[in-house]
């Protein structure tokens, strides 16, 4: 029986421990396609002439490829026809790798600081049959001064060409199953969870809540704060120091977290480029009442990047009952109109009149409305478009286009495909739910959405619900509160840079914090659900890219690209300034290159420029040195520093000494522990505030399981509310493993019913000791269940789960 001392990585008890820790380094073959660019492959608009194995899917575009066959042509002319016939296809190969989607591991050009091979890594027997055909090319494929002392010790050079990993090299990555399947497709875990990552656009933000363009070419964006500012952003993402807008004397809201008053809304004219027109929603306090007030802004004569203050038109103003469900959407749809999103007037259950504000068509709250805003210098401020549906329906407010609604947070206009424009003019809104259910809804003129009566797919008001007039249109998709508690609408993606994501809306919950999607099927018509995770291990190590954001999302945003962009929150307080704005990134594929490209017209700028610093950075990944070459001595190093053998022992090992063990899989099965504890050294008897254990995994694997944390004298488990990747490092690093592979939720290993929940709404940064020193509701404080229970799974590797 093997077993390991009381330090691990100082003795070895058994010689079948290194080899099972050589076997685990050398196995992982991490699921990461980059190219020489550090950027993820992609399909090229023409067609490859001349390395046509990469033709569909690769990293060159067709520029290159003439670029290396010229090359092939160069070195091709320095020989014979037996030369030729025994080399060409060598020599072709080896070019043509630079377009393999595996790029930057051939070349070992994984990390931009190490250097660039000029060579492809190469399996030891491709290389020993080129070395006895070909070794006099060498030379002319690389300028590498290593090559010509190595061309005739084939032993010495192949081990210099050689990789680390061996499951990368040419070309048995050709028919590595692994690396192949499903190249070039949006990565998903084995539960269908979208694997995407973010990059930091903008930071130090007071609940930002709306990022709007003004779609004049200048690709600037305007991101809008609760209290009442407009910041403008270029596109380089300098921020301009003085405001684009401040009405924050005027707007109504205040520093508790989860106000819902204050600036909710802001649009631009269609027309903005022309007229300089825009359109703000916000709350307001006039006398006692408080309202919300749509209004028209004009841009000044003298700066084009910042508003005139003295131009403001009041077009509506609302009352409001309650301080809550104040809706907060403007936008413009592809009939020119200006759309309003209101909610029900707020309190719970919509308890205005005889059947709430919402089904009542002569309110204006719980509806969306819309107005003709256009030639309005002279005359009414609004004319009420012919077409609205109830314009003559009596005791009808003619402004109204559909009404059923409780409070749309977030609604986007589809902008259709690319090319076929299939879906365009849609207006998608996510409505949030009472007590039970969010939805999602497309808004469609003359339509009743179903609140009071319907909730999500299920009855509210039973009495009304049975109402046969009551001739609701259903959700495409609604989920229950163990998922989410208040839906962020958001868009479908229609930009260039991720193919992929074409088609797919792309949504959120604020509190949750969970990401989603809906995809059509064309055949049946129905949406289809894909939650999207954060990507784990080396999914998002590109650089400029993460994997982690703050749990509150407050909005979705499209630039003048249609690139996709959310707002969150560390705190939702209207004066926190801790919101971020986070670009949503598919590592899988990127659009060819040349294709995305635009030119913005020039800014005049008379502001100071505030330029962007990043502060998020990617979590749970960390590379150890690769496997130093033995070319230029045959022994290891002998000097002072650590070789990666002891550096991976290293890593095994907690700062303090604690051992921990290793989650490899040895051929023969390990015995199940009835403990779920980590091996180690550990008091007996005795648990220490703020300790974790791993329970419920039905196959007994140490790596994962429901979290159970030792708090006051007992264990308990943590709700899944706000439980994220940042949380289950936390967790992972606690057992001694490397990377959080996954922060599983909905008591996905099991409910813990026999011990009390000990954490909600935990909150973590991804650096604390325990649980106990993130943010947190307090010991044996919630409002959950048992089916929320939370989980990971934790790995040594970033190689799936």
């Amino acid at each position: 029986m093997w077993y390991f001392c009381d330090v691990f990585g100082r003795i070895w008890q058994s010689p079948f421990i290194l080899f099972y820790l050589l076997a685990f380094w050398v196995a992982p073959a991490f699921l990461h396609p980059q190219c020489l660019d550090f950027k993820p492959p992609f399909q090229p608009q023409q067609e490859l002439q001349f390395c046509q194995m990469y033709k569909h899917f690769g990293c060159c575009d067709f520029a290159k490829d003439q670029e290396l066959k010229a090359k092939y042509y160069r070195i091709m002319d320095n020989f014979d026809y037996y030369g030729y016939s025994n080399c060409a296809a060598y020599v072709q190969d080896m070019l043509c790798q630079e377009c393999s989607p595996y790029a930057a591991h051939l070349f070992d050009a994984e990390d931009p600081n190490t250097p660039l091979r000029t060579i492809p890594g190469l399996c030891p027997e491709y290389c020993s049959q080129f070395h006895s055909k070909c070794r006099s090319f060498l030379t002319l494929l690389s300028d590498d001064p290593r090559l010509p002392e190595l061309e005739h010790d084939q032993r010495r050079l192949c081990q210099y060409l050689e990789l680390d990993d061996p499951h990368y090299c040419y070309p048995h990555i050709l028919s590595n199953e692994r690396l192949t399947k499903n190249l070039g497709r949006t990565a998903a875990d084995s539960e269908g969870c979208l694997q995407l990552c973010l990059e930091e656009i903008a930071n130090g933000l007071r609940n930002p809540l709306a990022m709007v363009h003004a779609n004049d070419g200048t690709h600037r964006f305007f991101v809008a704060e609760q209290v009442g500012l407009v910041w403008v952003y270029l596109p380089d993402r300098s921020k301009l120091e003085k405001p684009f807008l401040n009405i924050t004397k005027a707007v109504l809201t205040s520093p508790w977290e989860g106000d819902e008053r204050g600036f909710l809304g802001l649009t631009f004219h269609p027309r903005f480029k022309y007229n300089g027109k825009l359109y703000v929603y916000y709350s307001v306090e006039v006398g006692f009442d408080e309202r919300i007030r749509i209004s028209e802004f004009r841009i000044s004569p003298t700066d084009m990047n910042v508003v005139d203050h003295g131009s403001e038109r009041i077009i509506l103003e609302i009352d409001e009952p309650a301080s809550n469900h104040n809706g907060g959407q403007l936008l413009f749809a592809d009939d020119g109109y200006l759309y309003i999103f209101t909610g029900d007037g707020g309190m719970a259950g919509d308890p205005f009149g005889k059947f709430g504000n919402a089904q009542n068509k002569s309110a204006l709250l719980g509806k969306a409305l819309r107005i003709d805003v256009d030639d309005n210098e002279r005359g009414p401020l609004y004319r009420i478009p012919p077409d609205n549906p109830f314009v003559h329906e009596r005791n009808a407010r003619p402004e109204v286009f559909a009404y059923g609604v409780r409070n749309m947070w977030r609604c986007s206009v589809d902008r259709g495909h690319p090319n076929t424009k299939e879906g365009k003019g849609r207006i998608f809104c996510g409505d949030v739910g009472q007590n039970k259910y969010e939805e999602v809804d497309i808004v469609e003129k003359g339509r009743n959405y179903g609140w009071r009566a319907k909730e999500g797919f299920s009855c509210y008001d039973k009495k009304l619900c049975a109402n046969s007039s009551l001739d609701d249109v259903l959700p495409i998709y609604a989920y229950p509160h163990k998922m989410g508690k208040s839906v962020t609408g958001g868009y479908v993606y229609r930009g260039c840079e991720n193919p992929n994501l074409n088609g797919m809306y792309i949504f959120g919950d604020f509190m949750s914090g969970r990401l989603m999607s809906l995809k059509e099927n064309r055949n049946t018509h129905s949406w289809e659900y894909s939650e999207i995770c954060m990507g784990v291990g080396l999914t998002c190590s590109f650089p400029g890219l993460i994997n982690n954001y703050y749990p509150y999302i407050i909005s979705f945003a499209e630039d003048e690209a249609g690139e996709l962009y959310f707002m969150s929150t560390e705190i939702p307080s209207a004066t926190s300034p801790t919101g971020v704005v986070y670009k949503i990134v598919d590592p899988s594929r990127r659009a060819p290159p040349g294709k995305c490209n635009y030119e913005p017209l020039s800014v005049r700028v008379k502001s100071s420029l505030v330029p962007f610093k990043p502060k998020e950075t990617l979590i749970g990944v960390h590379v150890p040195t690769k496997l130093p070459r033995l070319s230029n001595a045959e022994e290891p190093p002998v000097d002072g520093s650590k070789g990666w053998i002891q550096e991976l022992l290293d890593i095994f090992s907690e700062q303090d000494g604690q051992v921990t063990t290793t989650p490899f899989t040895p051929t023969t099965p390990k015995p199940n522990r009835t403990s779920r504890q980590r091996k180690g050294r550990r008091r007996k008897g005795k648990h220490k505030n703020g300790m974790v254990r791993l329970v419920g995994d039905e196959e007994g694997r140490m790596d994962r399981g429901r979290v159970e944390v030792f708090a006051n004298g007992e264990w308990g488990t943590v709700c899944d509310d706000l439980w994220n990747t940042k949380n289950a490092i936390v967790v992972c690093r606690q057992l001694g493993f490397r990377h959080a592979l996954k922060a599983a939720k909905h008591a996905e290993f099991g409910e813990g019913t026999s011990l009390k929940i000990i954490l909600d709404d935990v909150q973590c940064e991804g650096t604390e000791e325990t649980l106990l020193d993130c943010q947190h509701a307090g010991v044996g404080t919630h409002n959950c269940a048992h089916y929320e229970d939370a989980g990971v799974i934790c790995g040594n590797s970033d190689s799936g789960l």
